[in-house]
């Protein structure tokens, strides 16, 4: 962990640089000093079937899934949450020009005992 997931309406296609969010958003993620490189994970989803508000063919939105495990402090999340909205809204703000968007954020503890991992990347960062 951590695990950043990014699922967006499909019409953001030609209107969002959704690679340029995923490589912002992992930046971010490390630059807040909480995680190891090896266990950082930002994914993009497409929702191709969706239906917002008024149903708008305008309508568009980005939700963001934060999946992080036990043991940071409060404030050490909300830093993190706040940094990691603040940079998708930078990099995703010619969509607040107009009345049809949506950002959101979320934040979710993992708890280790229902939690199975296996990594081969972190050997090979850590240089063994």
């Amino acid at each position: 962990m951590p695990h950043l997931t990014i699922e967006y309406s499909a019409n953001l296609e030609g209107r969002a640089d959704i690679g340029a969010l995923c490589g912002t958003l992992l930046k971010t993620v490390l630059e807040t000093g909480l995680f190891e490189i090896g266990a950082v994970r930002v994914r993009a989803l497409r929702a191709n079937h969706y239906a917002i508000a008024d149903q708008l063919a305008e309508n568009a939105f980005v939700d963001l899934n934060f999946r992080i495990g036990k043991g940071r402090t409060a404030e050490e999340k909300k830093r993190t949450g706040e940094a990691i909205f603040a940079a998708a809204a930078d990099v995703l703000g010619p969509l607040f020009e107009t009345p049809h968007f949506a950002l959101s954020l979320e934040i979710r503890e993992i708890d280790a005992e229902l939690s199975w991992k296996k990594n081969a990347i972190h050997p090979r960062l850590r240089g063994k």
